[in-house]
This record gives C-alpha cells, structure tokens and sequence, in this order.
C-alpha cells in the first residue's frame, strides 16, 4: 500500500509539476515552432486572452484535444498560449511563476506590491478565478523579465488547478519564498 502511494504521489506531483513530457511541454513547443513561421498566429493567441476573440485559436486547441466546451481546460492553454506570444517567447524558461513574482520586484519576497499580487492568486478557488488573475502578473513578470518563464510547467500546474488546487497554491507559495531559480545553463 505504501509503495502504490508513492507511484500515485509521484505521479501526481509530475502531472502537475511540469517535469514530464505532458501536453503542456507539447504544446508549449509546438506554438513556438509555429509562432516562427505563422504571425497570423501569433496574433490570434495575443487576442485570445479576450473572450469575444477566444474562438480564434479554437482549431489549435481541438488539434490538442481540448475540450472546448470545458472551460477548465480551455482557459489554461488560451491564458499561456496568449502570454507567451504577447512575450514574443523564443524558448520555454525554466522559471516557475512564483520564483518569476518575487523576482520581478527589486525587494524580491520582501516586496509588500509583490506579496499581495501572491495573496491574491493564492486565494484562487478555481481554474477560471486563477487564469483571470494570472493574466496581469504574467504581464508584470514578463515585462520586468522577459520570457523566462517555464510556460510549460505553469500550464501543466493550470490544467491540473481544479484537482490539485491547493498543492498548485503551496507550491506557487513555497517558489515565492525560497526565490527558487532555476535559470537556463549560463544565464
């Protein structure tokens, strides 16, 4: 029984984590792949993060077998795929959202404006609640940092929100604090 945990634990923790080859890391690559080629795209997922425009990207999400009528799942990819091309990311970063928080302050985990922007996504209660307030963080971080977020690890952590809430919150928390950074190799 101890064992079966553990597998279910550690498999739970990659789900959400971002550490596995998941459809987030798919889709992550696969919109900067096409981003390259399609500006029309890119354009497309800029202004998906609006409701009226949303439909625009529909056909690369049902590509990915989202269902489009869930909003749970829907909204995770439109609010990552809309802040990577509105970042005009080239590569997936290695930086979680909470480490990319903290550091966009020059107080760091000390900043009174950055605590609250983390009090206010930790008292998310759902999918639809954290998408909406991540949307203006995402653009706070990716204006003071770039595009060194790990789009992809942020998506898995989203599509999983309305399961693993409160260890997505814990562990959104826990990088806040510790200022866990995991930088690209040489950076």
């Amino acid at each position: 029984m101890m064992m079966e945990n553990q597998t279910t634990e550690e498999a739970t923790r990659s789900k959400t984590s971002g550490h596995e080859s998941s459809r987030g890391h798919r889709f992550v690559a696969y919109l900067l792949e096409r981003a390259r080629n399609d500006k029309g795209l890119s354009a497309r997922f800029r202004r998906a993060d609006n409701p009226a425009t949303e439909y625009q990207v529909w056909e690369v999400l049902a590509d990915f077998g989202i269902d489009l009528e869930c909003r749970d799942q829907r909204l995770p990819f439109v609010t990552v795929g809309a802040a990577m091309m509105r970042a005009h990311a080239e590569k997936n970063g290695a930086l979680s959202i909470g480490a990319g928080l903290a550091h966009s302050y020059p107080d760091g985990k000390e900043s009174a404006p950055a605590r609250a922007r983390l009090r206010r996504l930790l008292a998310c209660d759902s999918t639809e609640e954290a998408c909406e307030v991540l949307r203006p963080i995402l653009t706070l971080v990716q204006s003071r940092l770039g595009a060194r977020l790990d789009y992809a690890r942020l998506l898995n952590e989203l599509s999983w929100f309305h399961r693993y809430g409160e260890r997505t919150r814990a562990r959104w928390a826990q990088d806040f604090f510790r200022g866990h950074f995991k930088e690209e190799e040489g950076a």
